[in-house]
């Protein structure tokens, strides 16, 4: 069963991240002019929310987490400064710009460039049934029912059983989880964030 990641600290002081800074934010906003539907956000998430997603993020020591949509690394960043080893956290992101820029900024994090809807080919086999949690920073409240099924299938090759967790601005379950074969649970409310966002927990009841 996963377990907090506290105790992989060691791993993260050997290798901090470089801080985002304005360049983090001027490459968010080029990324979301070139396609604002991708990026379901014109800025990115507030420190209250990211850290909130790190409380509640699970890894075992042989697991990892892999996070989905991880634009300029926010997420990313509050993840390690929690605890999580740089080797433990896995990122997609379907922007090229802003996967070169998670290289730069994010040593020892493994940065896949890919579509988040084909996590199975993706993902390295080695790491398949190893993923503690999936983090989804991806607009799926403005996709098709058949796409939103791909996503959850996706996430459930990987990570059978686990589920997801789900962080959006929609004031209501943002994925309609029954007719998905989920059970859905709204973790947390974060009003700091601009603007305000819930993380929602959803794992499979049926697929």
């Amino acid at each position: 069963m996963s377990e907090p990641f506290a105790e992989s600290r060691p791993d993260r002081l050997a290798s901090p991240p470089r801080p985002a800074g304005q360049p983090a934010r001027g490459t968010f906003l080029r990324e979301w002019a070139r396609n604002p539907l991708r990026m379901g956000s014109i800025t990115p998430s507030s420190p209250a929310l990211c850290r909130r997603i790190a409380r509640l993020t699970r890894c075992a020591p042989d697991e990892v987490v892999v996070e989905l949509g991880a634009g300029t690394g926010v997420i990313s960043r509050a993840l390690l400064e929690h605890g999580l080893a740089p080797r433990q956290l896995v990122v997609v992101e379907i922007e090229e710009g802003m996967a070169a820029h998670l290289r730069r900024t994010l040593p020892g994090v493994t940065v896949l460039s890919g579509d988040a809807f084909a996590l199975p080919e993706i993902l390295p086999a080695a790491l398949h049934g190893r993923v503690g949690t999936a983090i989804c920073g991806i607009p799926l409240v403005l996709l098709p029912l058949e796409r939103q099924r791909r996503f959850v299938a996706a996430v459930e090759a990987v990570a059978p059983g686990q589920g997801f967790l789900l962080y959006s601005y929609c004031v209501t379950s943002p994925l309609p989880w029954r007719r998905l074969g989920l059970a859905a649970r709204r973790e947390a409310w974060t009003p700091l964030n601009l603007p305000p966002a819930s993380v929602w927990r959803y794992v499979p009841t049926s697929l």
